[in-house]
C-alpha cells in the first residue's frame, strides 16, 4: 500500500480540498525529544521544584475536598436548587484553590479571550482539540459540568470533586447507558439555563493538537446552539500532550511541573447557532462546527476518529507501524459506508470472490462493480492505494487483507488465515515468497517489506512455498516472530511513507504500550453514526 499524491489531500479550515499535502503529523503519536541543555535542567527541577511544586498541588486538591463534600451533600440528582449565598461562596472559594494548584504547577498566568456565554444561550460548550489531562483546566475555571465515567465518582478525593460540578455520568455496566446519557444532555441543554453548562470535547480522544479528528455528534444531538472553545499549549517545549503513543501519564506529569513557565490559552469563540438542517442532522451540525474551530486554530482538519485511534493500537501479532496507510485506509472505508456489521460474513464473500479472480487486477469501474458502488472521489483515493505501479489497476486480493485488518485489527491469524486461501495454489495450498511479501505488507499498510528471513524461517525444508499450517505452527512456536524475523530487517517500519513525520524506533518501541484512556471524554454517541455519515457524502465529495 502506498499513499498517491490523491491520498495525501486534505482538507483545509474552510472544508476545501488542498492540491498540496498539509504538514501531517499522525495525531495520535507525540514524539518528545530532550536536548542535552533541557535533560540537565529536567534533573535540576526533579530535585528541587518539582517535589514542591506535587506537594501543593495535592495540598491543594485535599483542601478543596471539605467544600465540594458540603456543597454536594444532600444534592438531588435530577434537580438544580437555587444558587444560595454559601453556595455562592463556596464555588468561589474552589476556584480560587484550583487556580493556586494550576499556579503552583507553573501555569502563571492564562490568556482568556472572548466570551464565554451564559447557560441560557449557549447549554453546550464544545472544547478541542483535546490532548492532555491539563484541559481540565477550563473545566476547574468554569466549574461547568461534564460527560464523565461513572467509575469516576468512587475515586477518593477526586471523586467528591467530581461530583460537585454536577457531571453526567457514562455507566459500562449499562447497555443503555449511552442513550440515556443523551437523554440526559438533552433534558438539561433543553432547560433553559437552570442547569450549568456542559463542557463536552467532541473528538472523544487525545490528539498531539496537529489537526482536529472527527467530531462524535454527541454534543450536537441535542439541537441547541452551542459555543466552541477552542485551546492553545504554546510552549517550546511540549510536555504537555498525552496521546495514545508518546510519554505516559506520569511522565507527562514530571515533565509539566519541571517547567518554570507553563503557557495556557483559552479562546471562546461566538455561538453556533445550528440551521433547521443541522438541527435535523447532528453530524452536520459538528463537522460545521468544527470547520469553525478549526479555521480559529489555524490547524487542518482530517477525518482521523477515535477508531483510527483504537486500531493503531490493537493488539495482535503484528503491530502497526506508526505511519501505517491503514489509517487512511480506515477513514476512506468508514466515510464510503464499506465497513460491514458483519465483517466474518462480508469478508468470506470478498476472500470467495477474489480468489476465483484469480491475481486478475481490476480498473477502478471494476473496482467499484465488485464493492457495489458508484465511482467517486473518495473511491479513487481509495483505489489510489493499492495501485502501487500507477498503471491503474489493482488486485482486489489486497484491498481484502486491508478491510480484514480494519475490521478484525486484533485477530491477525483470521486476517492471514484469509490471505492465505486468496493466494494459495490451488493444487498444493501452498504460497511463495513474493505472495507472502505482499500479504503481510498489505496487512501493516506499508509498501516495501522484506520477509525474506522469515519465510527461511518457516521453509526449514526449502521447498520454496509454505502453507498456512506451516505459518500456523511457526507462530505458535515463536510467539513474537515479528520481532524477531520482521521488523529488525526493515527499519522503516516504524517510520512509513504515510505521514511526514520523524520518530525512531527505540522511542515508539518504548511508548508504544502507554495506552491509558483520558476520563474526560468517555464515548456516549450513539454506536452507529456511519449511516449518517454516508448520507452526507454527496454533500462533502
Amino acid at each position: 500500500m502506498r499513499l498517491g499524491a490523491r491520498g495525501r489531500r486534505a482538507t483545509d479550515a474552510d472544508g476545501k480540498k488542498m492540491d498540496q499535502p498539509p504538514p501531517f503529523r499522525n495525531p495520535f503519536v507525540h514524539v518528545l525529544k530532550l536536548t542535552p541543555m533541557e535533560k540537565a535542567k529536567i534533573a535540576v527541577m526533579t530535585v528541587t521544584l518539582f517535589p514542591i511544586r506535587l506537594l501543593i498541588a495535592a495540598s491543594m486538591m485535599l483542601l478543596a475536598w471539605p467544600f465540594a463534600f458540603l456543597a454536594s451533600a444532600g444534592r438531588s440528582e435530577t434537580a438544580v436548587e437555587p444558587q444560595c449565598l454559601w453556595r455562592r461562596l463556596v464555588d468561589v472559594i474552589l476556584k480560587i484553590i484550583m487556580r493556586v494548584m494550576w499556579f503552583a504547577g507553573g501555569f502563571h498566568w492564562m490568556t482568556v479571550k472572548g466570551q464565554r456565554a451564559l447557560p441560557a444561550e449557549a447549554p453546550i460548550l464544545t472544547l478541542a482539540p483535546h490532548s492532555s489531562y491539563f484541559d481540565a483546566i477550563p473545566v476547574t475555571m468554569t466549574m461547568a459540568s461534564i460527560v464523565m465515567k461513572a467509575e469516576s465518582k468512587d475515586i477518593p478525593v477526586w471523586g467528591t470533586l467530581i461530583k460537585y460540578i454536577r457531571p453526567v455520568f457514562v455507566s459500562r455496566s449499562d447497555q443503555d447507558s449511552r442513550k440515556k446519557t443523551v437523554e440526559e444532555i438533552k433534558r438539561r441543554a433543553h432547560a433553559g439555563g437552570e442547569w450549568p453548562q456542559i463542557m463536552i470535547f467532541p473528538e472523544g480522544t487525545c490528539t498531539n493538537r496537529s489537526c482536529l479528528i472527527t467530531f462524535k455528534p454527541g454534543a450536537f444531538i441535542p439541537a441547541v446552539p452551542v459555543q466552541p472553545v477552542v485551546m492553545r499549549y504554546p510552549n517550546k517545549l511540549d510536555t504537555i500532550t498525552w496521546t495514545w503513543q508518546g510519554p505516559g501519564a506520569f511522565k507527562i506529569l514530571w515533565l509539566t511541573l519541571c517547567q518554570l513557565h507553563n503557557v495556557f490559552e483559552i479562546e471562546f469563540l461566538p455561538i453556533y447557532t445550528p440551521s433547521e438542517e443541522e438541527k435535523r442532522n447532528p453530524v452536520l451540525f459538528a463537522i460545521n462546527v468544527r470547520h469553525v474551530m478549526a479555521k480559529a486554530l489555524g490547524v487542518p482538519i482530517t477525518d482521523y476518529s477515535f477508531e483510527d485511534c483504537q486500531l493503531a493500537m490493537a493488539e495482535g501479532q503484528l503491530r502497526l507501524p506508526v505511519d501505517t496507510c491503514l489509517l487512511e485506509f480506515s477513514k476512506l472505508v468508514r466515510r464510503l459506508g464499506l465497513k460491514p456489521r458483519n465483517p466474518e460474513k462480508v469478508l468470506q464473500d470478498y476472500g470467495s470472490r477474489s480468489r476465483k479472480l484469480q491475481g486478475q487486477k481490476l480498473c477502478l469501474e471494476d473496482f467499484a462493480q465488485f464493492l457495489d458502488v458508484p465511482v467517486s472521489d473518495m473511491l479513487q483515493d481509495t483505489f489510489a492505494l493499492f495501485d502501487e505501479c500507477e498503471d491503474n489497476s489493482v488486485d482486489i486480493r489486497e484491498y481484502v487483507i486491508a478491510l480484514s485488518v480494519v475490521c478484525r485489527p486484533s485477530k491477525t491469524l483470521e486476517t492471514l488465515k484469509l490471505a492465505f486461501k486468496m493466494f494459495e495454489d490451488e493444487e498444493d495450498g501452498a504460497i511463495a515468497e513474493p505472495q507472502l511479501a505482499v500479504i503481510l505488507k498489505t496487512a501493516l499498510g506499508v509498501s516495501h517489506l522484506s520477509v525474506t528471513c522469515l519465510f527461511t524461517a518457516i521453509d526449514s525444508e526449502g521447498a520454496g512455498k509454505i502453507t498456512f499450517e506451516n505459518f500456523q505452527t511457526f507462530v505458535e512456536e515463536h510467539i513474537d516472530f515479528a520481532e524477531e524475523y520482521l521488523y529488525p530487517k526493515n527499519s522503516d517500519l516504524l517510520a512509513g511513507p504515510c505521514q511526514h513525520q520523524q520518530a525512531t524506533s527505540q522511542h515508539v518501541h518504548d511508548t508504544a504500550n502507554n495506552k491509558m484512556t483520558n476520563g474526560m471524554c468517555p464515548d456516549f454517541s450513539p454506536s452507529d453514526p456511519d449511516s449518517t455519515v454516508h448520507g452526507l457524502l454527496k454533500k462533502h465529495n
